[in-house]
């Protein structure tokens, strides 16, 4: 019967070749999907802002990120399927019924569109891009989302106003129109449900979708779901939370892909991690009591998971946090803010952050074009300082201090180096790992009873004490201003 569920997952329409995890399949609605001029815009957005400064290979883009992220979520979804039917008919012997297969089916095409648009909202430099002052300005500004959605209902998706617009409300606003343009129906399934799985959003999910769930909640809590202890109202949003947790959660699909995307294109070995003995040990959890439905993973899996957590810690130490891609972070930031200085390149944005019409031009290329203009015109400017790779000058690294520790230890560095203190440029990286151990208490463990063989679940923090090291952590860079940049005296009056 595992042999059915995977001709039934398998079959697909088009092979799309990934460096990291080669052949890619992919459906005829997902092709379309990924052929719309906005999810188009990604091939010209890169994953990591201006991370290719510092590491030459990190020039890889949001566009085949997403399709990873479809094929991770994919396979963690296929794989509790397999080890479920693995482990129950080896003592049941009992075969699928076609309902059943069909909301197996159902639920991972579903898995599949979310992953795929999760972040599709992404503007230039990823982000990047939300960080720069005037950019953040604008996406506070009032008005801003009901402009976005103008003339669209956007109730089926919020239930209310943001007051500050991320980009995961952007790829919400992007999934609308992309799903409005692609011909799910022949497919069998609902916008509603797929963008109820993306962040921020809060739906009631299509009848077919309710269907579906309660078919996959019997299937999976076999005598639990019997007893009818959770009322059936309630079960669609338990199925959803597991599917957006596959989406968006701590051992998501999204983690999974960037870590071994940016490590393998970074030429790192630290964001390396066995993905394939994390899925394998990945599995359906649910508690009637709670009620909670959602991953799960085998005592003997912990170390997988370990690792996992461990490899993502390092990369945000020594790749995200590196004293030189962190400088040219805080560059691009400035560089941004010079170009929306000029009144055309403000306005332009400021449509393009409000109009879907627009929107796909909102990509790396504009920006590196206003740099350069910038940059002619005014040779003492960060443009200049980002088109011509001129870094920031690294002076000392301290960890954990305060915001007065920084301004302090800042200061006393310009006295000791003879420098104007407005020239001495600080960037923080906050590494937050400090919730790993409530966030993962999210996840519970399979625990075997070696006298019963029973199964119960534990929370991840009372089986491996692994979780319970990591805290938050401040990296703070201290460099020198270019002297491209650098104020003079008579600037400090700004």
């Amino acid at each position: 019967m595992r042999r059915a569920v995977n001709d039934l997952l398998g079959a697909y329409d088009k092979l799309i070749m990934d460096p990291v995890h080669g052949g890619i399949p992919l459906y005829r609605h997902e092709i379309q999907v990924i052929d719309h001029p906005l999810f188009q815009r990604l091939r010209n957005i890169c994953q990591n802002d201006i991370l290719s400064l510092v590491f030459p290979g990190a020039t890889h883009s949001r566009f085949l990120h997403s399709i990873g992220v479809m094929h991770v979520g994919t396979r963690m979804f296929r794989a509790m399927i397999d080890a479920y039917l693995r482990e129950r008919q080896l003592s049941e012997q009992t075969d699928l019924s076609l309902s059943q297969l069909d909301a197996i089916d159902y639920l991972a095409k579903t898995i599949r569109l979310g992953c795929l648009l999760h972040d599709s909202g992404h503007s230039s430099f990823s982000h990047q891009f939300t960080q720069a002052r005037k950019i953040r300005d604008l996406m506070s500004r009032p008005e801003r989302f009901r402009d976005l959605w103008e003339g669209v209902d956007y109730s089926a998706y919020h239930a209310s106003e943001p007051e500050e617009l991320e980009h995961e409300h952007y790829s919400v606003r992007v999934a609308h129109d992309v799903l409005s343009s692609v011909d799910l129906e022949s497919a069998g399934l609902a916008a509603i449900d797929v963008i109820g799985i993306m962040e921020t959003t809060d739906v009631t999910p299509s009848e077919t979708f309710c269907r579906h769930a309660q078919t996959f909640w019997e299937f999976i809590a076999g005598d639990d779901a019997i007893a009818g202890t959770i009322p059936p109202r309630d079960v669609p949003q338990l199925v959803m939370g597991l599917l957006s947790s596959i989406v968006s959660g701590e051992i998501d699909a999204d983690r999974a892909d960037y870590m071994l995307r940016d490590g393998f294109h970074s030429s790192v070995t630290i964001g390396g991690f066995n993905l394939d003995h994390l899925l394998s040990n990945l599995r359906f959890g649910w508690d009637v009591s709670e009620p909670w439905m959602g991953l799960a993973i085998t005592q003997k899996g912990l170390g997988a998971l370990e690792d996992f957590v461990y490899s993502r810690h390092q990369m945000y130490r020594k790749v995200y946090a590196h004293k030189t891609a962190l400088g040219f972070d805080w560059l691009l930031r400035e560089a941004i803010n010079e170009v929306l200085e000029d009144p055309e390149s403000f306005d332009w944005v400021d449509t393009c952050l409000s109009n879907m019409k627009w929107f796909a031009e909102l990509t790396d290329n504009f920006f590196w074009e206003a740099f350069r203009k910038v940059a002619r015109r005014e040779p003492r400017s960060y443009s200049f300082c980002i088109v011509n790779r001129v870094k920031l000058d690294h002076i000392d690294t301290r960890e954990n201090l305060g915001k007065t520790e920084i301004l302090n230890h800042s200061r006393w560095l310009a006295s000791e180096l003879g420098i104007n203190p407005d020239n001495v440029v600080t960037c923080s990286m906050k590494a937050r790992f400090s919730n790993i151990q409530d966030n993962f208490n999210g996840i519970k463990v399979l625990v075997k009873n070696p006298i019963t063989r029973e199964r119960s679940l534990r929370k991840i923090t009372e089986v491996s004490a692994f979780f319970s090291k990591f805290g938050d952590g401040t990296i703070t860079h201290f460099y020198r201003r270019p002297e491209v940049a650098e104020k003079a005296p008579s600037d400090l009056t700004e």
